[in-house]
C-alpha cells in the first residue's frame, strides 16, 4: 500500500518528480492522467505520481482534476500528499497554483503547508521569499519572456496574493532546526497558512524535509522530493536498492527527437559526431507529400543492426516555409509521425523507446497506449527509465527538450541495453 502521493502539473514534470522519489529510495509508479477504473498500484510501490495538465489548464478544471487525483490516491492508502509544479512557479495573475493548493489544503485538513519551488541542481533557489534562476531574480531571468507564463515578480508572496485566499509567511533560516510542533504552535492563531522557506542548497532541502515531512500536504518543485523520500523510506525500512528495477532489456532501440531546443540540437549533433546513424524527417517534404512515415520506417528496417535516431529539427531555409504552412499543423503532423514510427518499432520487436521533446513524448505514449509506469534509474536529472505496466520487456525514456547531457543518446543506449550473459 502506497504512503506517498504526488500530483504533477505536466507529464515531464511528473517524470522529473518520480525520478527524485526513486533516487530517495521509494519504489514509484507514474500514472499518465487520472487513473481509470481497474487501474491498480503495482506490488511493492510506495509512491504514486499522477501526471495532469494543470499548468496551463482552465482553472476550475485544473482544480477538479487535482482533487480527483488526490482522492484516488487517498483510496490507495496515501497519507502524505505533494503538489509538484514548475521550479519557476507560475507567475500569471490568474495562475493555477494558488487555487489548487487552497483546495488541497482544505481537502487534507492542513493548517500549514509549504511553497517550495527550489531545485538547486538546476539553479532554482529561494531566499527571503524571492525566487532566483541561476542567481538572477525571476522577473529578470529569461523566463520573463515565457510565452504562456511570463514571469513578472520574484516575490512568491506577491505572486500568491493574486492566486490564493490564504496568507503566505516567509520563513528565514532562524526557523531551521525547530520542531514541527514549534512551527505549528507559532501559527495556531492564523488561518491556513503557506510558509516560504529559504532553500538555496541541497542541505537546506534536507533540513526543510526533516521539519515538515509528516505534514499531510506539501507543495513545490522536485527539489524537496528526494530528501522527503529518504525520510519515508527510512521509516518504512526500505533500502534504496529495492526502489530501482532493472534498467536493461534485450532488443533494439528506436530514438526520435521532436524538440528543437538548444540542448536537444547539441545532443543530436554529438550523437552524429560519435558515428551514430540518423535520419532527418523533413517537415516541408512530409507536408508536401514528398516524404512519408513509410520512407522513414524503410530506412530504419534497412539498418536493423544499428540504433537509428530520427529527428525533425528545421534548417534555416525551411523555417519560412513551415511558418507559411502553419506551425501548429506541422508540429501535429510530426508528432503523429513520431507516434506511428514508435508503434511500428514496438510491433517489430524493438523494446527501447527513447523520445526527446515534451509534446513528442506525449504523442508517442498516447500512440503506444501506455498510461502507467514503474520508475527506474535516471539517465539525467529528471529523466528516468520507465517500464510500462504490463510490458516488463520495454524500457521507455522521455525527456523534455532542455534536459540531459550532451551525450544523452549514447548514454541512454548504454544504460538500457542488456549485455549478453548478464
Amino acid at each position: 500500500m502506497a504512503i506517498f502521493g504526488c500530483v504533477a502539473d505536466d507529464f515531464t514534470g511528473a517524470g522529473d518528480a518520480a525520478s527524485f522519489l526513486v533516487k530517495g529510495g521509494l519504489p514509484t509508479q507514474l500514472f499518465n492522467g487520472i487513473p481509470k477504473e481497474g487501474d491498480k498500484v503495482l506490488p511493492g510501490v510506495q509512491a504514486i505520481v499522477i501526471a495532469l495538465k494543470t499548468r496551463t489548464q482552465e482553472t476550475s478544471s485544473a482544480v477538479d482534476d487535482t482533487m480527483k487525483a488526490l482522492m484516488w490516491m487517498g483510496e490507495q492508502g496515501v497519507k502524505h500528499f505533494y503538489l509538484k509544479y514548475c521550479s519557476t512557479f507560475d507567475s500569471t495573475r490568474e495562475g493555477n497554483i494558488g487555487p489548487i493548493a487552497d483546495r488541497a489544503m482544505e481537502l487534507t485538513g492542513s493548517k500549514i503547508s509549504l511553497l517550495c519551488p527550489s531545485l538547486p541542481v538546476n539553479g532554482r533557489t529561494v531566499k527571503d521569499g524571492c525566487l532566483f534562476v541561476n542567481g538572477v531574480p525571476l522577473q529578470e531571468s529569461p523566463m520573463k519572456n515565457h510565452p504562456l507564463t511570463p514571469m513578472w515578480d520574484c516575490r512568491i508572496q506577491e505572486l500568491m496574493k493574486e492566486q490564493s485566499i490564504y496568507p503566505c509567511k516567509v520563513m528565514d533560516r532562524s526557523w531551521f532546526g525547530k520542531s514541527l510542533e514549534e512551527v505549528t504552535q507559532a501559527f495556531e492563531d492564523e488561518k491556513r497558512t503557506y510558509l516560504i522557506p529559504d532553500y538555496e542548497t541541497d542541505e537546506d532541502g534536507e533540513k526543510i524535509a526533516a521539519m515538515f515531512y509528516k505534514l499531510p500536504l506539501l507543495t513545490g518543485g522536485s527539489g524537496l522530493l528526494e530528501p522527503l523520500a529518504r525520510l519515508h523510506a527510512w521509516e518504512l525500512g526500505i533500502g534504496s536498492e529495492s526502489a530501482v528495477p532493472d534498467n536493461t532489456t534485450s532488443g533494439g532501440a528506436f530514438m526520435v527527437a521532436g524538440s528543437c531546443s538548444k540542448a536537444t540540437l547539441g545532443q543530436i549533433k554529438h550523437f552524429k559526431e560519435q558515428g551514430g546513424l540518423s535520419y532527418r524527417m523533413d517537415p516541408v517534404a512530409m507536408a508536401e507529400g514528398k516524404e512519408s512515415v513509410e520512407d522513414v520506417w524503410s530506412f530504419i528496417q534497412k539498418h536493423q543492426d544499428q540504433s537509428v535516431l530520427v529527428y525533425s529539427s528545421d534548417t534555416a531555409d525551411n523555417v519560412k516555409k513551415v511558418q507559411e504552412m502553419g506551425r501548429e499543423k506541422i508540429a501535429s503532423m510530426l508528432e503523429q509521425a513520431s507516434a506511428q514510427l514508435a508503434q511500428k518499432a514496438v510491433k517489430a520487436g524493438m523494446t527501447r523507446i527513447i523520445v526527446a521533446g515534451g509534446e513528442t513524448s506525449g504523442a508517442v505514449t498516447k500512440g503506444l497506449g501506455f498510461d502507467s509506469y514503474r520508475i527506474g534509474e535516471s539517465v539525467a536529472p529528471g529523466v528516468p527509465i520507465m517500464i510500462p505496466a504490463g510490458r516488463e520487456d520495454i524500457r521507455l525514456v522521455l525527456k523534455s527538450g532542455n534536459f540531459g547531457q550532451e551525450d544523452f543518446f549514447t548514454r541512454v543506449l548504454e544504460m538500457t541495453e542488456k549485455k549478453e550473459g548478464k
